[in-house]
């Protein structure tokens, strides 16, 4: 079972003070798993108790959501200090580790970054994305409509909803009715409320990131193994996304269509560890 008092809290570079929770032995190869919107660090429960015996893994709150504090001004939520959560992060549990890297919707987004980024990219082991393209490879790849027009059509109907968070005031009150409850509800079939605060919060994610990535994509290659976990039923990221759109940029690329919806991490967290761990024992043979 998971504990979800902090195990610490950690500064980032701009100073906001972040949530982290460790379970499992230090001495152990660590795995940071990253949460996306509107969750906070317990959608990796499930995740968390099938890896503890094996690994150190590391959850935290991102930044606005949980017990994490939030910056205040839209830039803070930009994806350059998202990545610096991530470092400091890992510097503090990982001090001069390497380790194991899995993002599950917004938190793959933003750990894309990461993989580009030359401080964190020699540290990591492996990356798994779940759920959250690289915008930057996802406008590279919309905008290669003439190859998959349909495909890209399709995705871009289905990425409808971020149009709608860019709406001043709108899509706050939204929340506050209780509509953002509703979709996630249809969309995970389970009942779940998120918190306020923080919805509301990470909208300044799509906000602060979506319009400039995607106008102006800067694809960067990795040499970080990467593994694409796409769920065939997910209603927001199709699979030939996910699975296409790193393809120029990732030499070590493996892919997975699964059968789930969009919150397999915590649906079917046993499908997310059995294809980590077995991703694991590979790059690091």
């Amino acid at each position: 079972m998971t504990e979800h008092v902090p195990s610490r809290h950690v500064l980032s570079a701009d100073g906001v003070s972040l949530a982290v929770y460790e379970t499992g032995e230090p001495g152990r190869p660590t795995v940071v798993a990253v949460h996306g919107y509107p969750d906070d660090h317990t959608v990796w429960d499930g995740v968390v108790a099938l890896l503890a015996a094996d690994f150190h893994v590391v959850t935290y709150d991102v930044r606005g959501a949980g017990a994490s504090a939030a910056p205040q001004q839209r830039e803070g939520y930009r994806i350059p200090h998202l990545v610096d959560d991530l470092l400091a992060v890992v510097d503090a549990t990982a001090p001069g580790e390497d380790v194991h890297l899995i993002g599950h919707d917004w938190g793959s987004v933003q750990s894309w970054g990461a993989v580009v980024d030359e401080r964190l990219e020699q540290r990591l082991l492996s990356f798994t994305s779940i759920s959250g393209p690289s915008l930057d490879y996802a406008s590279a790849w919309l905008r290669g409509i003439r190859r998959h027009p349909g495909a890209a059509l399709r995705q871009l109907a289905e990425s409808s909803y971020i149009g709608f968070f860019q709406l001043p005031v709108v899509p706050e009150a939204a929340i506050r009715a209780g509509l953002l409850d509703r979709l996630l509800a249809w969309s995970s079939g389970v009942q779940a409320p998120r918190s306020q605060r923080d919805a509301v919060n990470g909208l300044e994610l799509y906000r602060a990131n979506f319009l400039n990535r995607m106008a102006s994509p800067e694809p960067r290659s990795t040499v970080v193994p990467v593994q694409v976990i796409a769920p065939s039923r997910d209603p927001y990221i199709s699979t030939r996304l996910a699975c296409e759109a790193p393809e120029p940029y990732v030499p070590d690329l493996r892919t997975h269509v699964v059968d789930g919806g969009h919150w397999i991490v915590s649906r079917k967290p046993d499908v997310v560890v059995d294809l980590f761990r077995a991703f694991a024992a590979d790059v690091t043979r």
